[in-house]
């Protein structure tokens, strides 16, 4: 392996994790400096496919779609890789997806690379290619197909794009982990045979085993396309060893060409095939959808006894094994996704969120962390990428010297590891019927939220965008939406005529129940396009008990299946509550009609600005650990969490467990996007301004400390949000520059998660005036590296808003 680089500017505390080596070092460079482009190739391979088989099945068309792709799609081995495999014509180039959508991507042919954020690069070659298929495409999509399924009484919510599913209608769903330790046991082989053991026992006689049938024979057809692709790059790499002439790199190609030509068909035994594997199966699930939050599971649980053995054996040392490793990460950040400009809005920064996870308990309920959870640290320092998503499962016998490790991650500043805990997520997951082995082996998805690799169906979360402000608003206007003037609901009073606070929290109460109830309205119609038009093989092939079942994920073949909508501005929500309630109805330092008319103004003009001064300065506000304002907004919550519970998916009783949905409040960036929409808020924040993101404190409200905030997160019922309760704290490098300040913190996470039963937390350690100098000066700060929401991002790629955002958010001391 080639010697370690004497310098990294990637890594600002070298001396503790060490260096990249010199060629993932390169590696790294250049995937960094690639612009990204948008790729036609996959569209055209897939519309290739489509035209063919427009008489097939849907699950036979999308088998026969992948195979296509699989077997004629540009592949190459970069000079300093040891993986390989790619997604697209260029590393970070994002291919398109027209079985999806078209319509965006026409629309923004010409402003790809005129984005504020996210921008990508597009040929006019590449223009004429997708305008030249775009005719097939044409009402022949999921978006058209979903869209038509819609109901009427749904209209209004999509015109105004209230509930926020421009991404689901553009996209597929993710949001899981597939099994990678049955996968690296038995291989796709072990599947293929299990198959066809299913096929052979079906009794055609019955209607509903026809299915069954052709779902079997799009997994033969999917297993054999990912084999030959993984035979191209054997060849491939053969073929660049016969004219290599660096006798160490040729034996390295040698030995690319005699893993690929057995993995991930047959099972993985060494250290290296088993991250091959992995790879080759990573990557190609997001070719065959463009769904994110595509996970990586529990990666140290599954690699680790490769590792050991393979170290044991003398085949690998443990630096290889980092280099290995460092090499998969630099992969990851390879892959890419164009979406829609305002679903850029939601997802700032272009993330992927394919999340690691490490720590935690065993299934008999021992620590978990082993070797492989510190080299997992060690490498994931030494890229110092916003990919993957690094987590770490916290429980209360959580090894002192790993949290150490975990705060030296930390202290690089790129917002990682976040911390999730088993303390409450287990026996969550055992009260809504999981089993205690399988709450026990889960892992985190994308974000923050958590689900059981391999046994759990899509999106954990990530449905329907439920904006609290802004329905706050709605319930105060007599059921009208102030910005577009439309009616959402039936209407129970305006604001300017109510007496009392409890007749504001009536309306509030039915408001947000019967938006809900039109919530999974949508999500159930485009749940079914997405069921009828776009099933993915591979990944159902990968869930159990998908082959058992003879179902897709969407037909119901997961053993788990519940989901969740994101829950945005929960304390815009509670700080609102408790202005109305103290300055209105029991002070009564202004009427009703006088701050509907501020509200309205945007806190304009003389009374405007004297009633907003009242609200910022007089009012106890979410996050200081008063209960006059948490246990307000905790109130208002239970309205959602309640109504949310009574509505069954698409999958309830289709086999799946659960089959419903619950909460969760990983709002992604969609703080930023939904305050574009929403009008000024009786919190006195102005209009089109950011909401707070998460559950975290709107930004510098929270004035008493980092323990007064935990204290305000952990009165919400966080064993009913059970898809993920995100909490962003932000510190400054020198709060944590001495071990003293480092142990602090320690304790301090450890009674968040022992004492106060948090769910969740992560940290941005940044000052202020790097992000700002970041922003004026970007060409200075490109490997700088924030913490979004749940997920973290290159800081420069990033809209100036969201840029904003991140740094006007509370910067605590400990």
């Amino acid at each position: 392996m080639n010697p370690a680089v004497k310098t990294n500017p990637t890594v600002e505390n070298p001396s503790h994790f060490g260096y990249l080596t010199e060629r993932m070092n390169n590696y790294r460079e250049s995937v960094l400096t690639k612009k990204a482009y948008i790729d036609a190739e996959r569209a055209l391979l897939a519309t290739e496919s489509y035209q063919e088989h427009q008489n097939q099945p849907a699950v036979m068309k999308r088998a026969l779609m992948l195979q296509n792709i699989l077997e004629n799609m540009s592949i190459y081995i970069e000079d300093e890789t040891l993986i390989v495999g790619n997604q697209a014509s260029g590393n970070k180039d994002a291919p398109i997806f027209p079985e999806y959508t078209l319509e965006f991507v026409l629309n923004e042919l010409d402003l790809f690379d005129q984005r504020d954020g996210d921008v990508f690069y597009i040929t006019e070659e590449t223009k004429e290619q997708l305008r030249r298929i775009a005719p097939f495409w044409e009402n022949n999509n999921l978006r058209a197909r979903a869209g038509a399924l819609l109901p009427d009484e749904v209209n209004v919510f999509m015109e105004t794009g209230f509930f926020g599913m421009e991404g689901k209608m553009n996209s597929g769903d993710a949001h899981l982990a597939v099994d990678y330790q049955k996968m690296l046991a038995v291989g796709l082989q072990g599947y293929e045979q299990r198959a066809r053991e299913a096929k052979a026992a079906l009794d055609l006689t019955q209607p509903e085993n026809i299915d069954k049938y052709h779902f079997y024979n799009s997994v033969f057809i999917t297993i054999d396309a990912v084999k030959t692709y993984a035979e191209r790059f054997s060849k491939l790499a053969a073929k660049k060893a016969e004219v290599e002439t660096d006798p160490a790199r040729r034996a390295e190609l040698l030995e690319i060409s005699r893993i690929t030509a057995k993995v991930p068909y047959q099972p993985a035994d060494t250290f290296h095939e088993a991250i091959q594997a992995v790879w080759f199966i990573q990557l190609i699930l997001q070719i065959e959808s463009n769904g994110h939050s595509l996970s990586y599971g529990r990666f140290d649980q599954y690699m680790n006894p490769y590792l050991v053995h393979d170290l044991e054996k003398g085949k690998i040392t443990e630096a290889a094994a980092v280099e290995l490793l460092t090499n998969l990460w630099i992969k990851t950040l390879t892959v890419n996704k164009v979406r829609s400009q305002s679903h850029t809005f939601s997802s700032a920064g272009s993330p992927l969120y394919q999340n690691v996870t490490i720590g935690g308990q065993t299934t008999d309920k021992k620590d978990a962390v082993n070797q492989m959870s510190y080299l997992v640290l060690k490498s994931v320092a030494q890229t110092k990428l916003p990919q993957p998503n690094l987590s770490v499962r916290y429980h209360a016998g959580l090894e002192q010297d790993f949290m150490n490790e975990c705060i030296e991650v930390m202290k690089l500043g790129f917002g990682m590891p976040a911390f999730n805990n088993d303390e409450v997520i287990i026996p969550s997951f055992k009260n809504i019927g999981v089993s205690e082995e399988d709450a026990y082996n889960y892992s985190a998805i994308g974000c923050v939220e958590t689900a059981v690799p391999g046994k759990w169906g899509y999106r954990c979360t990530g449905m329907s965008y439920m904006n609290f402000p802004k329905i706050l608003m709605i319930a105060m206007n007599d059921g009208i939406d102030p910005v577009s003037g439309k009616r959402f609901v039936k209407g129970y009073g305006h604001f300017s005529q109510m007496k009392s606070y409890e007749e504001l929290s009536e309306a509030w109460d039915k408001t947000v129940r019967e938006l809900t109830r039109m919530s999974v309205i949508v999500e159930n119609a485009i749940d079914l396009g997405l069921e009828r038009e776009v099933p993915d093989i591979l990944c159902s092939t990968l869930t159990e008990d998908c082959i058992g079942r003879g179902k897709t994920l969407k037909e119901g073949g997961a053993i788990y299946d519940f989901i969740s909508g994101l829950q945005v501005g929960i304390a815009n929500l509670s700080d609102s509550l408790a202005a109305i309630k103290q300055l209105v109805f029991e002070e009564q330092k202004m009427t009703t009609s006088e701050l509907w008319e501020a509200l309205m103004n945007n806190y304009q003009g003389e009374r405007g600005q004297e009633i907003q001064q009242m609200i910022l300065h007089d009012v106890p506000k979410y996050g200081n650990d008063d209960d006059a304002v948490d246990c307000l907004g905790t109130k208002a919550y239970d309205s959602y969490i309640e109504e949310v519970k009574k509505y069954p998916n698409t999958r309830y009783g289709r086999g799946p467990i659960g089959g419903v949905r619950y909460s969760g409040t990983s709002s992604i960036s969609a703080n930023v996007g939904q305050g574009k929409g929403t009008m000024a808020t009786p919190d006195g924040r102005n209009a089109w301004t950011p909401l707070a993101e998460g559950c975290s404190p709107t930004h510098n409200m929270d004035k008493n400390g980092p323990t007064a905030v935990l204290k305000t997160v952990a009165k919400l019922p966080t064993e009913e949000i059970i898809g993920g309760v995100l909490l962003n704290q932000k510190v400054n490098p020198q709060t944590l520059a001495k071990e003293s300040d480092k142990q602090k913190l320690i304790m301090l996470l450890r009674a968040f998660f022992n004492k106060l039963h948090g769910y969740h937390i992560q940290y941005n350690v940044v000052s202020r005036e790097t992000l700002i100098d970041a922003q004026i000066h970007p060409e200075k700060h490109r490997d700088l590296i924030v913490r979004v929401a749940g997920y973290s991002a290159f800081f420069h790629v990033l809209s100036k808003a969201t840029q904003d955002d991140i740094i006007a958010r509370t910067e605590h001391t400990l």
